[in-house]
């Protein structure tokens, strides 16, 4: 079938893919956008995962100060070469990367990273809650496992929903990222500050 060039315009918006990679997406899945964008995303992840293993150690820190000066972002991103790090459309992924950290105020990187203890208190107050609503000892380690799923989709950058479009998370964004850009790029870092926010050590 003949596909429109507003069709691929359209998807390409959408997604960041490259026209030839939206013509035939869009081919593939007979002219449904929604399905060609499933299409591309799916390619996405496994071209992602080729280069996941790649060293990355060339990237930029970069920083971003919500408006009215009381928010604040750094995030460190890598990539693997200096010519990818100086590229426009990896400083972007980066900025929005800290953007959305600014907004989602996520506590940890990934989930391997939550404290053991934290995990545990976790499971134990969902374990409660679901005991006293009376649910039968046979589902409570799925009902926990359920809500620690959602727990760790909200607490790290990586499970969260990206804020500029809720139906990816942001570690298909970063292999999104990946297949287009063509290097291994991961988020080493990040620190988020806000202004009057009680600290530890006060």
């Amino acid at each position: 079938m003949e596909i429109k060039a507003s069709l691929v315009k359209d998807l390409r918006e959408k997604t960041g893919a490259g026209i030839m990679d939206c013509k035939k997406a869009l081919n593939e899945t007979g002219g449904d956008i929604d399905k060609a964008r499933d299409f591309l995303r799916k390619k996405g992840l496994a071209d992602a995962s080729k280069k996941a293993g790649r060293s990355s150690k060339e990237g930029v820190i970069r920083s971003y100060i919500h408006p009215g000066d009381r928010i604040g972002v750094l995030v460190e991103v890598n990539c693997e070469t200096d010519f990818v790090a100086k590229n426009s459309e990896f400083l972007e992924f980066a900025k929005n990367i800290a953007m959305h950290i600014t907004a989602a105020n996520p506590l940890y990187l990934k989930r391997e990273q939550v404290p053991e203890e934290v995990v545990e208190k976790e499971k134990d107050i969902y374990r409660s809650q679901a005991l006293d609503s009376g649910k039968p000892e046979k589902v409570i380690d799925r009902i926990v496992d359920g809500k620690m799923g959602k727990y760790f989709s909200e607490v790290c950058l990586l499970e969260q929903s990206y804020v500029k479009d809720t139906d990816l998370t942001v570690k298909e964004l970063i292999d999104s990222t990946i297949a287009k850009i063509g290097e291994n790029i991961s988020i080493r870092r990040f620190n988020r500050y806000q202004l009057s926010e009680n600290l530890d050590n006060e």
